[in-house]
């Protein structure tokens, strides 16, 4: 690629001055500018983005810490995220984690050698004391879908307690008074969030919790449809379950039709997340939907004004959930 000097050789010009266009740090004439311009396009000259930005303290890049890019919400997660920052002119690097606290630790170092501008983080779990050093660092810092409790960190999540409740509160609507539950792992603040909107939902109902009822799940597909064979063992077998993810409840499908359930007719589903997946099951997921385009683009906006302002109070934004209703619950039979 061709030099500076190449350029202002080419256009008869100092390099000074074809450094003072590239960067616009002094006036230089529309004929000068436009001649030294036609420079750059005849010798292929792109000044090196880069450079400029570390000149200035900024790269105009973010980093994204994903806990499992293989789960399709995450990936819509991100997707948001990226579309949001892009946007608002700022390229992202996404970090796949997969659960794996080390490497966790060890992708927070590499953003931290590329000098992002801030970093987007959803933890495997409730790892507070990484958070804690990154914002120590002073690096901009938002997290997502947890809670970070005492820690002053700006965060985005959903209301999974209410979830939790209208997913039950439908299942109860229907008839349904034998109302399993499936939940995530136990660390991680959304799952246990879902739970107590569930029992809270039975409760009002002045139903006593079962806790033969309530299976420890993780998240994952093999996990619901484990859960799900020990469920339709019992007897009297549960008439609905509130499945905590819909990945979850994708293996609770398998483990039905395995033993030749039908749902929703004997027995009904109703999951959360609401992944684009969840309208394409047989049957159709009714799904308590996340707002993932409103996360991600909350997320930006709360990063990029934390990197104008380090001075801002810690926010917190709750963002409110739904129920999208399908094919997969029913009166019970």
């Amino acid at each position: 690629m061709a030099t500076i000097k190449e350029v202002a050789a080419h256009a008869n010009v100092s390099s000074a001055t074809v450094s003072h266009v590239i960067n616009g740090t002094r006036y230089v004439s529309d004929a000068v500018r436009a001649q030294v311009e036609l420079a750059m396009k005849e010798l292929g000259y792109r000044p090196n983005a880069l450079a400029r930005s570390l000149r200035r303290g900024e790269t105009h890049t973010l980093g994204l810490i994903l806990p499992d890019s293989a789960n399709p919400f995450f990936a819509e997660i991100g997707r948001a995220i990226e579309t949001a920052a892009f946007e608002r002119g700022y390229s992202v690097i996404l970090c796949n984690t997969e659960n794996d606290t080390e490497k966790e630790r060890m992708y927070t170092e590499v953003l931290e050698n590329k000098q992002v501008d801030g970093m987007i983080f959803v933890a495997s779990g409730d790892h507070r004391e990484t958070l804690s050093q990154i914002a120590q660092k002073g690096l901009p810092l938002v997290v997502v879908d947890r809670d970070m409790g005492s820690l002053e960190l700006d965060t985005v999540t959903t209301d999974n307690h209410h979830g939790g409740l209208i997913a039950t509160q439908h299942l109860l609507s229907l008839g349904h008074r034998i109302i399993a539950c499936i939940t995530g792992p136990s660390n991680i603040t959304p799952s246990a969030e879902r739970v107590t909107g569930y029992r809270a939902a039975l409760q009002q109902a002045g139903i006593l919790v079962d806790e033969s009822l309530v299976v420890r799940g993780d998240f994952h597909a093999p996990s619901g449809y484990e859960g799900a064979m020990q469920l339709f063992q019992r007897s009297p077998r549960p008439t609905a379950i509130f499945v905590c993810n819909d990945m979850m409840s994708i293996g609770v499908i398998r483990a039905a039709s395995q033993l030749g359930l039908r749902i929703p007719e004997d027995v009904s589903i109703a999951s959360f997340d609401n992944i684009e997946l969840a309208s394409y099951t047989t049957p159709p997921l009714t799904s308590v939907a996340q707002p993932k385009q409103e996360i991600g683009q909350m997320a930006i906006t709360l990063l990029l004004e934390r990197m104008q302002n380090a001075s801002l109070p810690p926010r917190r934004n709750i963002l409110p959930t739904r129920l999208v209703i399908r094919e997969s619950t029913r009166r019970p039979s």
